[in-house]
């Protein structure tokens, strides 16, 4: 991709993904993500209508009646991207890449994060750290934010999750909210994660091909590994062979989901074929 196909791409992104943040995620965004960047002020008694999340079971215990914490909400929140540039991100069966929804899917968090007076900062990794772009405001930020998620090229094409995220923990001091977005193709990251969501607030989304839960029955095929570059040739007319497929996808994926779960991380799954703003939503209101 030329610059000025990089440039014309990046203004498509701009224009659309700051205008979703803008009429769609403004609100949810901020009623999601603010909780997350709360000092704590005082306790009081219990109200109607207040969270019962935010109960003081010492001090209730101790008073015999429900008491809750108070929090003041900080200025502001830094929220950190974590995005999967390995060669696996290159394939798509329908009109987009899994490369274009997570573009697409970071710029919006991105116009969010600035929209709440957040700072936004990137991190890139395939399965080393590709390039790390610290947090910071400003639309001059975010412009250069997309171009990069546009126009950058890794110089690996593996994948090592657990590695990304163990840099992340290690690098960022203060609590903060990260987003890790990736197909989580892979494996060994389920300690990196949990160890990540107990020092900060971690998310997770993941971008997928419907091909990669399903075979279609269109006979002898060659395929490729994005990532190793190994090749082999599948019978795709074999019922038993596009069965097998399907049921390692739904393995893999029971194993992922029990990670996220035993990890304490919400999460949501997005198709190349899917509306990515409902995937948002149902993020944020998980989190509401």
């Amino acid at each position: 991709m030329d610059t000025s196909e990089i440039l014309k791409r990046v203004r498509q992104v701009e224009i659309k993904t700051r205008g979703l943040s803008q009429n769609i995620f403004a609100g949810e965004y901020h009623t999601a993500f603010k909780g997350r960047g709360m000092t704590f002020s005082e306790v009081r008694e219990y109200q109607y209508g207040d969270d019962i999340r935010n109960i003081d079971w010492n001090v209730t215990a101790r008073y015999n009646r429900p008491y809750i914490k108070v929090f003041e909400e900080e200025r502001e929140l830094t929220v950190m991207l974590l995005i999967d540039v390995s060669g696996s991100r290159d394939f798509g069966t329908s009109t987009k890449t899994k490369k274009n929804i997570i573009t697409e899917i970071a710029a919006v968090l991105a116009f969010s994060a600035i929209q709440n007076n957040d700072k936004i900062g990137v991190i890139f990794f395939s399965d080393k750290i590709e390039k790390y772009i610290p947090p910071q405001k400003g639309k001059k930020h975010i412009l250069y934010i997309i171009r990069e998620l546009v126009g950058f090229e890794p110089t690996s094409k593996q994948t090592d999750i657990g590695a990304a995220v163990k840099y992340f923990t290690n690098a960022t001091k203060k609590r903060c909210t990260a987003f890790v977005i990736s197909d989580f193709i892979g494996e060994g990251f389920s300690e990196a994660l949990t160890i990540a969501n107990r020092k900060h607030d971690v998310a997770a989304l993941q971008v997928y091909d419907r091909r990669e839960t399903e075979l279609p029955a269109v006979g002898l095929m060659k395929v490729t590994d994005a990532e190793t570059g190994a090749e082999m040739w599948i019978d795709t007319s074999d019922k038993r062979t596009r069965i097998a497929y399907a049921e390692d996808w739904r393995e893999r994926q029971a194993e992922l989901e029990d990670i996220f779960r035993k990890s304490g991380i919400d999460n949501v799954q997005v198709s190349t074929e899917d509306d990515y703003v409902r995937a948002l939503m149902k993020l944020f209101k998980m989190r509401a």
